[in-house]
């Protein structure tokens, strides 16, 4: 080992950001093992070696270790206390003797051997780099760039690692374009084997979480807080949202100036619908609420089954009731609570029967 090595290897632990410590001791296990499969016929003790390489000047020293004793009954690892006085007087028993049997030829077996644990530790590194660095953005908003498609799954660039978009993830309808900016939600980091894996999406409901967080400085600054999302990724979203402000209209702050604020959003989710619902703490309110864009007349709640009986006008029905169930369902995973619709007239020929 020369100062050039010993000086690449403290580069390489500075841009790397390994320990220092970790790296050098790392090299010397190595450097024990190469040593034991090498010459393991130069000694005896070939358990008990000890390799020491200096953090300066890169020098290296094989040692064999021997404890100290009154009577040597193991001579391939022990050593008198007498022998261990006559090398230096400060021992005494139980102490361990270095006595040192470097092979002149080590170097080139050295090299080999250090050369193999820096390339593992810097490989390593970067994947533990990888994962911290994408960790901290699990549940946050990222900007992908799109590569390719593959049988159904879209390669998205992440900057310093690819991720994979699968078919659940993706909106339905959205055409993933080459060399396309996306927005992508991280909805989990893994440290696998191979490095740092991204699972990312585009239906998950944080994303439009983190849309909004992104649009509403309200929301951002914590003034409003988002209560709840509903999502059917490709069609609609309701997004409950309450002001901690008296002063501040939630809703209003949503839709923004012009409607721009969630405009912007529906932009970026591809005309995606989003009603945006006032939260209360009143389930009948609530319910009420997020039944949107239908007017409720009444809302009858059953608090031991967590139900609910909505009562609209009749022309509202459908609209209550969405395209397929989709207004109601969303509602009811909004709420937390089973909701049932029925027009003014159904509910009034009930009761009188």
């Amino acid at each position: 080992m020369n100062q050039e090595f010993i000086q690449a290897l403290k580069e390489i632990v500075e841009e790397k950001g390994i320990s220092e410590e970790l790296l050098f001791s790392t090299i010397e296990d190595a450097l024990v093992a190469a040593y034991k499969k090498n010459y393991a016929k130069l000694t005896e003790n070939v358990h008990n070696v000890r390799v020491s390489m200096n953090r300066e000047n890169g020098e290296i020293h094989v040692y064999s270790q021997k404890k100290v004793v009154q009577e040597i009954e193991d001579s391939i690892c022990e050593i008198s206390l007498d022998d261990a006085k006559s090398i230096d007087p400060k021992y005494q028993l139980d102490d361990i003797v270095d006595i040192e049997i470097t092979p002149k030829s080590f170097g080139r077996v050295a090299a080999q051997a250090a050369k193999q644990v820096v390339i593992q530790r810097i490989k390593e590194a970067e994947r533990s780099l990888l994962y911290d660095e994408f960790s901290e953005k699990e549940f946050d908003i990222i900007t992908g760039t799109v590569l390719r498609k593959d049988k159904g799954n879209i390669l998205i660039d992440l900057g310093r690692i690819e991720a994979i978009l699968g078919p659940s993830e993706q909106i339905p309808g959205e055409d993933y374009i080459y060399n396309s900016k996306i927005k992508l939600y991280i909805v989990e980091v893994k440290n696998t084997t191979k490095g740092a894996q991204v699972v990312i999406s585009r239906t998950h409901p944080g994303l439009v979480k983190r849309l909004f967080e992104l649009e509403v400085p309200e929301i951002y600054n914590g003034i409003v807080e988002i209560k709840g999302i509903s999502r059917e990724a490709g069609s609609r979203t309701k997004i409950a949202v309450y002001s901690h402000d008296e002063n501040v209209d939630a809703m209003g702050a949503c839709v923004g100036p012009k409607g721009m604020r969630v405009q912007n959003i529906v932009n970026e989710l591809k005309n995606e619908k989003i009603d945006i619902i006032k939260w209360s703490k009143l389930p009948e309110e609530f319910i009420s609420n997020s039944l949107s864009p239908a007017k409720v007349l009444d809302v009858y709640i059953d608090e031991d089954t967590k139900s609910a009986r909505a009562i609209v006008e009749d022309n509202q029905l459908s609209l209550a009731i969405g395209k397929e169930g989709q207004n109601v369902r969303l509602a009811a995973k909004l709420t937390e609570w089973k909701i049932d619709i029925k027009s003014k007239s159904q509910y009034d020929s009930e009761v009188h029967e």
